[in-house]
């Protein structure tokens, strides 16, 4: 690193390096210094505090004990909220004025060092700012997916619809052969458009007249093939199921 370019405005070249070689064993892949101001006071000081900024950090330095510590106050600039300068008679005092905790200040900064550290600071803060403005613009915020229940809605019809009238469950048949194929549900029958709706009939057990000496005479299965007419001819059964029950009734002989 070439060490004069950071000694244009009349920094101490020796001090320079001590503080180079102190800051680099801190820097982050891709930091890199920008500016180093030092102390000038009007007595000698032999190891004067210092400011050093690079383009991700300020480091903020003091020697202490003659030189054999080093005592360092380093900020992101994401933690520093302003900076402040004040020219005095001999020389500047600069004041970096953190978010939180006390600001520090370091006076006898030359006013050209103070007046370009000041300039440097200034830019570092407002080009941070517009990163994090421009990074905050960019953020997409991917709200959790929801479920939606899809309801599909059937086109109205003032075509009113008698209710389906089911008769009673057959008992359980018995298995002969090959399974029987499950009969279609019943076929509701429509009304005329304008006709008045039809109220579905009740099921009501009959009243059973007394029986002639010749139907005492028929056999169950004629009675049940008798019913199951009965059932098909009042629409309370379909065709299939109809004929399902005939094989039934028909196959028990």
């Amino acid at each position: 690193m070439n060490m004069e370019q950071f000694a244009q405005d009349g920094q101490d070249i020796k001090i320079i390096e001590k503080l180079i070689t102190k800051v680099q064993d801190m820097l982050t892949p891709g930091e890199k210094i920008d500016y180093i101001a030092v102390q000038k006071k009007p007595a000698v000081t032999i190891l004067p505090d210092s400011i050093t900024i690079s383009n991700k950090r300020i480091f903020m330095c003091e020697f202490t004990k003659l030189g054999l510590a080093t005592d360092f106050e380093i900020f992101g600039w994401q933690d520093i909220k302003d900076i402040a300068f004040k020219e005095e008679i001999f020389g500047s005092k600069v004041t970096v004025i953190p978010f939180t905790g006390e600001n520090l200040s370091i006076d006898y900064i030359p006013k050209v060092q103070a007046r370009k550290l000041y300039q440097y600071i200034k830019a570092a803060l407002e080009n941070y700012k517009k990163a994090e403005l421009a990074a905050e613009k960019e953020k997409i915020v991917i709200a959790p997916t929801v479920a939606k229940e899809v309801v599909i809605e059937r086109p109205e019809s003032n075509i009113p619809v008698q209710p389906a009238v089911t008769a009673p469950a057959p008992s359980a048949p018995q298995s002969y052969g090959s399974a029987q194929p499950t009969p279609p549900a019943p076929i509701q029958a429509q009304q005329p458009i304008g006709s008045t709706p039809t109220v579905p009939p009740v099921s009501v057990a009959p009243i059973v007249p007394p029986v002639a000496a010749k139907e005492e005479e028929e056999d169950e299965i004629t009675l049940k093939l008798k019913k199951l007419k009965t059932l098909f001819d009042k629409q309370l059964i379909t065709q299939e199921e109809y004929e399902s029950k005939k094989r039934e009734v028909l196959s028990s002989l």
